[in-house]
C-alpha cells in the first residue's frame, strides 16, 4: 500500500529542521542591559578531591558555573557548562583553571566563575581513647577569570564547641555551651590543605567536636572546653591571628556562628582582611 506522505512531502520536512532548531540564545538583544552573571546552579556531580593523607576520597560537589554576558546576547548556552564539566574527574587548582578557561572560551565571555562545596571527611583521633573516626566538614572552592586575569578562593566550614565566658563567670555551676560552625576563606599563593584549615578553625574554638567519644574522651572535651571559654569574637579574633602567620596568604575571611544553646538567636562574628 503507498504511503500518503508524498517523497516531496518528506524532504520538505527536513529541510525545515533547521528552522525548528533555530538558536535564540545566539540572537541580539537591543535593550542595551549587560548581565553580571548567568549559567547553571547547584549541579550534583561525582568528583575526586585531594586528601592529605590519603591521597584523595571520592565526594558530590555541588557546583554552580556563569559567565558575564554581553549586553547585545540574548542568552548563553546552558548545556556548554555542563559539557566542560564531563571532562573532569578530579578536583584541583590547575582543573579549577582550565574550567574557567574553557568556559571562557566556549561562551565568549569575558568573565567566568566557578563555585563549588562539597563534603570533605577527616579522620581524626579520640583526645584519650584514641578512637579514629571521620568527621565531615565542608570545603569549598572558588574561581573567577576575568580576561587574563584569575583569582581562586579556597575555604572550609568546621564544626567546633564553643562555652560562654559571660555564663562561666556569673554561674556557680556549670556554664552554656553550644555547637557552632567556623568558615575561613582564604586566597593563597602556595598550596593549602583543607586539614590545615580546619586545624585553624578548631584551635580558635573552645573545643574541636568529634564523631566517636568514649566516657574518657567525653569528660577531657567537656573540661577542655570549660577552661577555655570563648565568645564568637574570640573564635573569630583567634583563627584571624593565625591566619595572619601564614606565609602566602593574600587576604582571609573568618566567619563564626554559634547555635546558641539559651537563646532564641543564632551569634555572629565576622573578620576579613587583604594581606598583600
Amino acid at each position: 500500500m503507498k504511503s500518503r506522505f508524498g517523497k516531496q512531502k518528506i524532504v520538505a520536512s527536513c529541510t525545515g529542521v533547521n528552522d525548528l532548531l533555530k538558536d535564540i540564545q545566539s540572537q541580539i538583544d537591543t535593550r542595551g542591559i549587560s548581565l553580571n552573571r548567568v549559567g547553571i546552579k547547584n549541579i550534583d556531580w561525582p568528583l575526586k578531591v585531594y586528601d592529605q593523607a590519603n591521597g584523595f576520597q571520592n565526594t558530590v560537589a555541588n557546583i554552580s558555573l556563569s559567565v558575564a554576558l554581553n549586553h547585545d546576547i540574548k542568552g548563553t548556552h546552558m548545556s556548554r557548562f555542563v559539557e566542560v564539566l564531563n571532562n573532569i574527574d578530579i578536583l584541583n587548582p590547575q582543573i579549577i583553571l582550565s574550567i574557567l578557561s574553557s568556559i571562557q572560551t566556549k561562551l565568549d565571555a569575558e568573565s567566568s566563575f566557578f563555585e563549588c562545596k562539597f563534603p570533605y571527611f577527616i579522620w581524626k583521633e579520640s583526645p584519650v581513647s584514641k578512637n579514629i573516626s571521620p568527621l565531615k566538614i565542608e570545603a569549598m572552592i572558588l574561581g573567577e577569570k576575568n580576561h587574563d586575569k584569575t583569582e581562586i578562593i579556597i575555604g572550609v566550614v568546621v564544626p567546633v564547641q564553643t562555652l560562654c565566658p559571660c555564663s562561666k563567670a556569673i554561674s556557680s555551676v556549670g556554664a552554656h555551651n553550644q555547637r557552632a560552625n567556623v568558615k575561613i576563606l582564604v586566597k593563597t599563593k602556595k598550596k593549602i590543605w583543607f586539614e590545615h584549615l580546619a586545624a585553624i578553625a578548631e584551635m580558635s574554638a573552645s573545643s574541636p567536636v568529634y564523631s566517636l567519644l568514649k566516657r574518657e574522651d567525653e569528660k577531657y572535651v567537656t573540661e577542655a572546653a570549660y577552661n577555655t571559654p570563648k565568645f564568637v569574637e574570640d573564635v573569630a579574633r583567634d583563627a584571624a591571628l593565625l591566619l595572619e602567620k601564614e606565609e602566602g596568604l593574600k587576604c582571609y575571611r573568618v566567619e563564626v556562628e554559634s547555635h546558641e544553646s539559651i537563646h532564641n538567636h543564632e551569634a555572629f562574628a565576622w573578620v576579613e582582611k587583604s594581606l598583600s
